[in-house]
């Protein structure tokens, strides 16, 4: 099944939710990047909780969510876009942790000390930011909290994957729910109800439940319109082109050192791992680029 996200609307109570599967964007992501399990389920929760942030956006915004943390992940990063299109990494791909009950061990591995940044391009000049500490390292809460605190959206959360036992991410979803003033607590109040008797989400993905129908649990006698459906993808907006550009911001002195010491240069996305080589002539080509727009 290929990934997708649905939004949709309670005609009354001024509630929206939101709810996606993104199994094959996150193992896709996990496979580039070769994380261990523990990595895998931090990065995919991140990269789902960008998506569905992302999904509220208008077209042409984008959002990064950057999780920095105590733990041996050290980081997460995560940018999405309102058209679907999602990618990320891990600081430390080979991270692998579990509790006593053998379940992966995501709040040791990211740390529970430390802060989640949020940064939406809305297509102004500086782009907006918010900041929340990390409240339990699981993800799901941290952007709840964030939601709550910086954006004054009371929010829930709910994110989820499995890990089978090869390393594979075998599913990978969530759900986001937020009620905007005025809010109807009749209908506020049915939604709590509902999350709480709600299965453990990784089970209904595992199942093969869409989300449609993990909205059509939560959403049970409250009548809703559906907004939008669309497709969900892995996408790197790295090229050739922008690696020079970043290149020519280094200055034709940085330039003229790389090529003789290093007869060249590398250059490695940190989002999709594609590798960019570059010449002496390259480099050269760079240097005389670089020479002729300060004579600009």
């Amino acid at each position: 099944m290929n990934d997708y996200l649905v939004r949709i609307l309670a005609k009354s109570g001024n509630v929206r939710g939101l709810a996606c599967t993104t199994t094959n964007l996150v193992e896709e992501i996990c496979q580039r990047h070769g994380t261990l399990p523990t990595a895998s389920a931090a990065l995919g929760r991140a990269l789902t909780a960008g998506t569905l942030l992302g999904a509220m956006l208008k077209t042409g915004q984008r959002v990064a969510l950057r999780f920095e943390g105590s733990g041996p992940l050290k980081k997460i990063v995560v940018e999405a876009d309102s058209n679907g299109a999602v990618r990320g990494y891990v600081g430390d791909s080979q991270v692998q942790m579990f509790r006593p009950d053998g379940r992966l061990d995501i709040p040791s591995a990211l740390g529970r000390a430390g802060f989640l940044t949020v940064a939406k391009d809305l297509g102004m000049n500086e782009p907006y930011r918010g900041m929340v500490q990390l409240y339990t390292a699981e993800i799901g809460e941290d952007v709840a909290l964030y939601l709550v605190e910086s954006e004054q959206i009371p929010s829930a959360v709910g994110l989820a994957e499995y890990v089978n036992e090869k390393g594979e991410i075998a599913a990978s979803g969530g759900f986001l729910i937020q009620a905007v003033p005025p809010v109807d607590p009749d209908v506020v109040e049915k939604l709590m109800e509902r999350i709480q008797q709600l299965p453990p989400l990784s089970e209904l993905l595992r199942k093969g439940t869409t989300p449609e129908q993990i909205l059509e649990l939560l959403f049970a006698e409250i009548p809703y319109d559906t907004l939008e459906k669309h497709a969900l993808a892995f996408a790197c907006s790295c090229s050739r082109e922008r690696i020079e550009r970043v290149l020519l911001s280094l200055g034709k002195k940085e330039l003229i050192s790389m090529r003789k010491e290093q007869h060249g240069a590398e250059v490695t996305c940190e989002f999709c791992g594609e590798h960019y080589l570059f010449n002496e002539g390259d480099m050269e080509r760079l240097i005389n680029e670089g020479s002729a727009e300060e004579k600009e």
